[in-house]
């Protein structure tokens, strides 16, 4: 069974006949009524040790904040503001009392960063390995919200920075070579220190610009095939357009790997993933000038129930299917 059939079958067990609940299992964020004018945005998520990182070369203090920024991720994939934070932390019998103070002197830097608190939480032994749980609760305009469902046939598909930059600071992590990871620094730094685009995604919510929006942290192929899903529609990336930082083609060859798989299905980039109409498209890049950030468009939506990968705009007989090759716990 993979994660998305999992996932699905605990939704169709819970069900949802709650009038607070306005969006249950299936987005990045539950988002429940606060009142008439205002919803709340609730997210958890779970680093696990050897699983999410690997302790040996991930310092604690950002640990922390990266525990903090792939959940305030979820939050801005909405549009939203994060508000509180709950932390359930689970440690080894024995564990290292200066590690786990700088673990958490990472968190609450995190959490000052996005301008939330952590209000509490709990903690408990783990038999053998650090589990980390993070609880966002955001807020924001209810008809403001940004779900992944809304994309329409022929929207533009757009990026908010470079792909596969994660991916590829934890392949160099993986070489062993402390050289590399001088030379390819911003590589390190995003996956040791990833930033959740929470100010560009409220400026994105309040243009009413945008039908569709979810964030990037399975990969693209994976969480745009989520939108889509949620959707109904299928999706046309073009190969030539993904953005990339300028040296990730040489930090591939260090690795012997494939810039472009990177940038496919390379996990933890925490950038945000959008459609909107083609009419938009000067209004979207002169709001991304007015406000010193790049958006990039990638592709199309289109019919079916595909996410495709296209070498070029022009050419449509070099299409591969790649529909959720990204990360996936149980594959």
């Amino acid at each position: 069974m993979q994660e998305r059939e999992l996932i699905e079958q605990i939704r169709n067990l819970v069900g949802e006949n709650c009038q607070q609940v306005l969006q249950g299992i299936g987005d990045d964020c539950a988002v429940l009524k606060k009142n008439s004018e205002t919803v709340w945005l609730v997210t958890m998520d779970t680093l696990v040790e050897s699983v999410h990182f690997d302790a040996s070369w991930h310092p604690p203090e950002l640990l922390g904040r990266k525990a903090v920024s792939v959940n305030v991720s979820d939050i801005a994939a909405m549009g939203g503001k994060p508000c509180f934070v709950l932390l359930s932390l689970g440690l080894p019998a024995g564990f290292d009392h200066a590690w786990a103070k700088s673990l958490t002197t990472g968190i609450t830097s995190g959490c000052r960063q996005y301008g939330c608190m952590l209000v509490g939480g709990d903690t408990v032994c783990s038999p053998e390995k650090v589990v980390l749980t993070i609880t966002v609760i955001g807020e924001m305009a209810a008809n403001k919200v940004l779900y992944r469902q809304g994309a329409k046939l022929d929207d533009t598909i757009w990026v908010t920075g470079n792909l596969g930059s994660a991916a590829a600071g934890l392949a160099l992590f993986q070489k062993k070579e402390p050289q590399l990871l001088v030379t390819y620094k911003p590589f390190v730094q995003k996956h040791l220190d990833p930033r959740a685009r929470v100010n560009l995604a409220e400026i994105l919510a309040q243009t009413g610009l945008v039908h569709s929006m979810m964030d990037i942290s399975d990969g693209l192929a994976t969480d745009l095939s989520h939108l889509c899903q949620q959707s109904n529609v299928g999706a046309r990336v073009i190969a030539d357009q993904l953005p990339a930082h300028p040296l990730l083609a040489e930090a591939a060859k260090h690795c012997a790997d494939d810039p472009l798989q990177w940038m496919v299905s390379g996990g933890e980039d925490y950038e945000l993933v959008f459609t909107a109409p083609p009419r938009t498209e000067e209004a979207l890049k002169k709001l991304a000038r007015n406000h010193d950030f790049q958006l990039f468009p990638i592709g199309t939506i289109v019919k079916g129930n595909r996410v495709v990968l296209g070498k070029s705009a022009d050419m449509k007989d070099d299409e591969q299917v790649i529909s959720y090759q990204g990360f996936d716990h149980f594959s």
